[in-house]
This record gives structure tokens, C-alpha cells and sequence, in this order.
């Protein structure tokens, strides 16, 4: 991508901000302080907040006209989303540090997928018709939010109540998928189904169905009729296919509430083998065939969610959770020739299965300056996986990992404007040494509209069900789990200052200024252990450390009914990797990044339209070479995406018609510099599939 169309689309949005902040007609303050969930004591706004909460609202969602998770966290600053062409699954990045350290919750419970819970999680797998905001916190978050909230959090609040008496909404997407598109065979089809009553003033209930079916992109490949054995056989992108159904039901009875939500997915990714064999059968005679795969994914979420007060306003928000997902693996013979299935066998791969549950108990103490509070999590997870083992065979995996833990958080309120909060976790573990997370934040408010907000956190990363117990073994490749590894530990730092302004011309401007900093010690790492057959052995061990440095400057204007947003972040990473033979230096590798969003609604015609660009600059890591760790480098990349959405006939009727990757932005370039200082040639890396379209329509009835 070069770097002049990238400035020059930098200062198109610049120089639109500015034009419209001078825009004298525009003579309404919007309000700029959401109320937030996550990480408080109790929903309050985003104001009185002490962690620096980042809000996706429904409204960017309805904009995007997202399908899943990936597609908002694309635009976020800082995060990289993973997708992978052979598994299908779509997986996050945050400074660096991959999913197994951002956790992802629902309602403040974490989600289960096949490699665990609240980690690892497969982006595109996650539903967005029912969600009433998404939150980001940035950091450790381990007192609040227990093992693996490292990197940060974030939180889906989905929908528990309607201000109508009924809402049914339904709705169709269709979306080239590039320049792949046809009715049935070809892009994204996307429909949705969505009632929900409020029956009188205490229930509320709701349903909803989704599916989702991505037909796969070609590319350079021939899909799955395809009978010459030339490696073009099958998808760049493997098809997918998604079934999403919720239920939820709600009670409210003055300042009692209890809330249950289920969810079933239903998914199937089809592999279509790249090698095309030859066959002879009496039955069919001579025929083409190849030997390909199904991935079979369902999950099952329950939540039942109870607040309240009891005892002169003590309040109490208890949840318990049964959570499954597993994902089963389809082999079979697909005849080309005939177009038919044959020699089926269907194995299970990995799975877990959850028993959650979380309390807390707040405003223990009479003192309006002093809020207390306690909480418990427990969690019973058994996890199973399928391991390669010697001579070519495998192994199945069962093993149940649990914690329980009690944490304790508390407010100091001096005044109105210095609230100040400690807090502490401790973890009883069922397979580690005990665990412990202790934080210190810290925010004060200034006349002026000045907020200064600073946090200091110990976290605790638990090993993966995979570094414990994968077997890969075969010839020339020994990869073996531990089941002796140590919890990671993290430290991170964090201070930030925000000022919100006014003007008399009913602009409202908000600038923040964050600076972090994060370490990870003992950090797992594969390393080499011996020799087997004259094979290294790589085993997964405590070995290497972890660092990062960030400052992120985030501004957002509103004017009427325009908004604007322009984030710029600068990050270093330090990286020291050990391999049991060589390793890196702590040498720090930096990268920037932006983003920023226009909207802007004319209320007249109904329409509102929006852009979202992100750019993604160079980033460089450590890659293991033959005889010492090498740099590789990631060419920077720009993401942008549009839409114009308009609503008919009293808002019942809503069109949305947009392109996302307007760029084209396809695959990109990583370098990799040889052991010699050159620069060995580039391989390319998935990152999408160039510029969709996409035209959505929705019908919204509500009494």
C-alpha cells in the first residue's frame, strides 16, 4: 500500500473534521459519556469510570453492517484480527500478544470455545444481532476478571429489555465475498430473525435466529468440481456455513432482576483437498475423487443472571453458567466425478465443557465514601483433545482443570472528584501452584472538563490445554506438551489524561492521552529439549519474557449529528525467546498505527453515512532461523470501509448498501531477514480477500 495514498486519505479526514468543527449551525451538545459495565463495581458513566473503558456502540455496528466480531475489531486501534485460511477460525491480536491473552466475555461471563474459555475465541463465530454495546478495557484485569486478562478484556452486553410493547426484526445481507459473487454459489448470505415482547412490566422475553453462509473464496483456486491434479483444487478461503439461534428471558421487579440467556451454534467449514486422486470401482468405473474434510462445530450457552439488594441496599450480582463447545472432524471421500460422499468417519477433536459461575456483593460498608466489594469465580472445565502419538497414531486427551477463587475491590471516594481503587484476587488451582492478582488505580476529575485516570496491575496467564498436552510425532517432527508449566505472569502500567470541551456552537470535543506499559515473565515458549532419531524435540517450557510500551492519543468530535474520531498509537514490543540453543535480544520493535471514523446523519432524508479507516503500520518479530532467531517484517497495510444507511416509511424499513477493503488490500508481504543480513524473498500472509460490497435490508416492526 503506499504511503501517499495513505496521507493523502489522512488529510481528506482531517480537513473534514476541521470544516465541520467551524460549522456555526450546528447548536446541539450531545452527550459524550456512556454508561459502562465492565470493570465496575456498578454500571455508572463512563466519567466516573477508573479504567479507561473504549465503547463500540450498536449504532457503529448498524453502520458497518457487520456480520461478526472480526468485522468491528478490524477498525479497532491496536488489535489485529487473525483469520486462517485452513481452520477457517478468525482469532485476535493485541500488541502483539495473541487470543490466548485477551479474554472475551458475554454479559461479564466468559465465552467457551473447543481450546478453552473466555480465550482463543473464534471471532467470526460470534453473533452481533442481540448486542446492546461492545467494552474494551486495555491491560491487566486479572482481579476483576480472573486468569488469562492480560492483554485486556472485552464485553458484549446483549439486549434485556425494550421500551415497546413487541419488536420484530428481520433482515437479508448479501455481500460479494471480492469479486466473487453469485446467487447461491457464490459471496455471503446472511439472514436474521429477531422477536422479542415485553410482556408486562416485569418479563421480557426474546428469540432470535441467525445464519450466516459464506460460500468460500476462490481466488486462484478451482473449487471443489475441480479434476486436475495441479494443486488448484479447492478454496483460498474455506466455505462456511453458520446456524445461530438465542432465547433469552428477563424479570424485573423494582431492584430485583434476574436474567437467562441461551444460545446454540451450529457450524460447518468444508476442506477440499488440494491433491486430486484417481479411482476405479465397478460401480462407478474410472473416477476422480479427493480425500476431503468437514469441521463440525456446535456450542451450547446458558446464563442465568441474578442482581439485587437485599439487607439496607446491599447489592448482589451472582451468575452461573453451563457451557459446551466441540468441534468434530468429517473425513470422506468426495467423488468429483459423480458428485457424491463416500467412506465417512466422523471423530471427535476437541471439545470443553464448562460449569462457570461468578458473584460479587457490593457497598458492604455504611460510608458513602467507602464502597466494598467481594466476589468468588469458580470454574470446572474439562477439556478433551485428540494428540498425535508415535507410529501414526493418536491419542485421546481428557482433563478437567478448575479454579475457585475470592477477590476483593474497593472504592475510596474523597469527594466528588478522587476516587481511588485497590484490589486483590486470589486463585486456588486444581493443576498449578495457587495464584494471586493485586491492582492499584487511580482517577481524578479537574474543573474544566479534565479527567486523569492511572492503574497499576498483577495478572496471571494459565498454560493452554494444547501446551500441556499436544503430541505431534511423526517423521522428523517431535512437538511434545508439558504438563509441569508454570502460570505467566504480567505487570502492567497505565496512566492516561482526558479532556472533554463544550463550545458554545454545540461542539462537543474529546481528547485522551494514554500511556501503558506491560511485562510478561516466564513466558511459554517452545524449546528445544534433545534429539529423537537424530529429529530435535521441541517441548513447550517457561523460557521467555515479554514487554511493551504504548502511547495512544484518541479524539472524538460531535456536531449535530456529525461525529468524527481519529485515534494514533505508537507501540514498542520487546521480545527475549529462547529456544533451548540460541535466542533473541530484547532489542524493542515499534510500530504505528491510526484510525478514524466520520458519520454523519441528515435527518430530513432519513440517511445517515460513515466511513472507517484503519492503518496498520510495519511491524517486525522474531522468527527462528537455522542458527539464530532472524527478524521477519510485515508490510504496513489500510483498511476502509463505507456505508450509507437510510430508513423508510416511519423507520420500519432500513437499507444499508457499503463496500468494506475499499483498498483491495488481499494478502500481504512478510520479509524475512536471512542469518547473512540480507533479505530473504517475501512469503505471503492472509489477510483478506480485497474490496466486498455489500447491500443489506431490514424490516423493523415495533408496538
Amino acid at each position: 500500500m503506499k504511503t501517499g495514498k495513505n496521507l493523502f486519505i489522512i488529510y481528506f479526514l482531517l480537513c473534514g473534521i476541521s470544516a465541520l468543527a467551524q460549522d456555526k449551525d450546528s447548536i446541539r451538545v450531545q452527550q459524550m459519556d456512556e454508561v459502562v459495565i465492565t470493570g465496575q463495581l456498578e454500571p455508572q458513566s463512563l466519567k466516573k469510570a477508573v479504567h479507561n473503558v473504549k465503547v463500540i456502540t450498536k449504532e457503529d455496528i448498524r453502520n458497518l453492517a457487520a456480520n461478526n466480531l472480526g468485522d468491528v475489531l478490524n477498525q479497532y486501534l491496536n488489535i489485529t484480527v487473525r483469520p486462517s485460511s485452513s481452520t477457517g477460525r478468525s482469532t485476535v491480536s493485541l500488541f502483539g500478544l495473541d487470543a490466548q491473552y485477551f479474554k472475551i466475555l458475554v454479559d461479564n461471563v466468559p465465552l467457551v470455545n473447543e481450546a478453552g474459555l473466555g480465550n482463543n475465541v473464534d471471532l467470526s463465530q460470534i453473533n452481533l444481532n442481540d448486542i446492546e454495546q461492545i467494552e474494551i478495557i486495555e491491560g491487566s484485569m486479572g482481579v476483576t476478571h480472573g486468569a488469562n486478562a492480560v492483554s485486556g478484556i472485552l464485553n458484549i452486553i446483549t439486549k434485556k429489555s425494550s421500551q415497546f410493547k413487541w419488536e420484530i426484526n428481520a433482515a437479508a445481507q448479501e455481500e460479494t465475498v471480492g469479486p466473487e459473487y453469485e446467487t447461491w454459489n457464490k459471496g455471503r448470505h446472511i439472514q436474521n430473525f429477531r422477536v422479542s415482547h415485553k410482556i408486562n412490566s416485569g418479563w421480557f422475553a426474546s428469540l432470535g435466529l441467525n445464519r450466516n453462509d459464506f460460500r468460500g473464496y476462490l481466488a486462484d483456486f478451482q473449487g471443489k468440481e475441480y479434476n486436475v491434479n495441479d494443486g488448484k483444487r479447492g478454496y483460498n478461503w474455506l466455505p462456511k456455513e453458520q446456524w445461530n439461534s438465542t432465547a433469552a428471558v428477563n424479570y424485573q421487579k423494582e431492584r430485583f432482576r434476574a436474567n437467562y440467556r441461551f444460545e446454540h451454534l451450529d457450524e460447518t467449514v468444508d476442506f477440499y483437498n488440494r491433491t486430486v486422486q484417481s479411482g476405479y470401482s465397478q460401480q462407478f468405473g474410472a473416477y476422480k475423487y479427493g480425500e476431503d474434510e468437514r469441521y463440525l462445530t456446535t456450542r451450547f450457552y446458558h446464563n442465568l443472571n441474578v442482581t439485587g439488594t437485599a439487607f439496607n441496599d446491599i447489592h448482589y450480582n451472582f451468575s452461573v453458567s453451563y457451557q459446551k463447545q466441540q468441534r468434530n472432524v468429517e473425513v470422506f471421500d468426495y467423488h468429483i466425478t459423480t458428485g457424491t460422499e463416500h467412506n465417512f468417519n466422523v471423530q471427535k477433536d476437541q471439545s470443553t465443557e464448562v460449569l462457570y459461575s461468578v458473584g460479587t456483593v457490593s457497598d458492604l460498608v455504611p460510608d458513602k465514601h467507602i464502597d466494598l466489594q467481594v466476589g468468588y469465580e469458580a470454574v470446572s472445565n474439562l477439556g478433551f483433545a485428540v494428540v498425535d502419538a508415535e507410529e501414526n497414531t493418536s491419542n485421546e486427551v481428557n482433563k478437567r482443570i478448575s479454579n475457585y477463587d475470592v477477590f476483593a475491590v474497593s472504592d475510596f471516594k474523597i469527594g466528588q472528584e478522587f476516587t481511588l481503587r485497590p484490589g486483590v484476587r486470589y486463585s486456588f488451582q486444581s493443576l498449578f501452584e495457587n495464584q494471586y492478582a493485586v491492582s492499584l488505580g487511580a482517577r481524578q476529575l479537574f474543573n474544566k472538563g479534565y479527567e486523569i485516570r492511572g492503574s497499576i496491575g498483577r495478572s496471571f496467564r494459565t498454560p493452554t490445554f494444547e501446551e500441556m498436552y499436544i503430541k505431534m510425532i511423526f517423521s522428523g517432527h517431535n512437538y511434545i506438551g508439558n504438563e509441569n508449566l508454570t502460570p505467566e505472569t504480567s505487570t502492567s502500567y497505565e496512566t492516561s489524561i482526558k479532556k472533554q470541551t463544550f463550545f458554545k456552537n454545540g461542539a462537543a470535543l474529546s481528547n485522551n492521552i494514554i500511556l501503558s506499559h506491560l511485562d510478561v515473565d516466564d513466558r511459554i515458549n517452545q524449546a528445544r529439549v534433545g534429539l529423537r532419531d537424530n529429529s530435535p524435540v521441541y517441548q513447550f517450557i517457561n523460557i521467555s519474557q515479554y514487554s511493551n510500551w504504548n502511547i495512544a492519543l484518541s479524539n472524538q468530535l460531535q456536531i449535530m449529528n456529525f461525529n468524527a474520531s481519529l485515534g494514533i498509537s505508537l507501540t514498542g514490543i520487546s521480545q527475549l525467546i529462547e529456544n533451548g540453543t540460541y535466542k533473541s535480544d530484547d532489542t524493542y520493535m515499534y510500530s504505528f498505527n491510526l484510525n478514524s471514523s466520520v458519520s454523519f446523519t441528515y435527518p430530513k432524508w432519513r440517511t445517515t453515512l460513515s466511513a472507517y479507516y484503519k492503518y496498520t503500520g510495519r511491524q517486525q518479530e522474531w522468527e527462528e532461523g537455522q542458527e539464530s532467531y532472524v527478524i521477519s517484517q510485515i508490510e504496513p497495510y489500510s483498511l476502509l470501509d463505507a456505508s450509507l444507511r437510510k430508513t423508510f416509511f416511519a423507520d420500519r424499513l432500513e437499507a444499508t448498501i457499503g463496500a468494506r477493503n475499499l483498498l483491495d488490500v488481499k494478502n500481504i508481504n512478510q520479509t524475512r531477514m536471512n542469518e547473512g543480513g540480507g533479505h530473504a524473498a517475501p512469503s505471503q500472509i492472509l489477510l483478506a480477500y480485497g474490496t466486498s460490497y455489500f447491500l443489506k435490508a431490514a424490516y423493523n416492526l415495533n408496538f
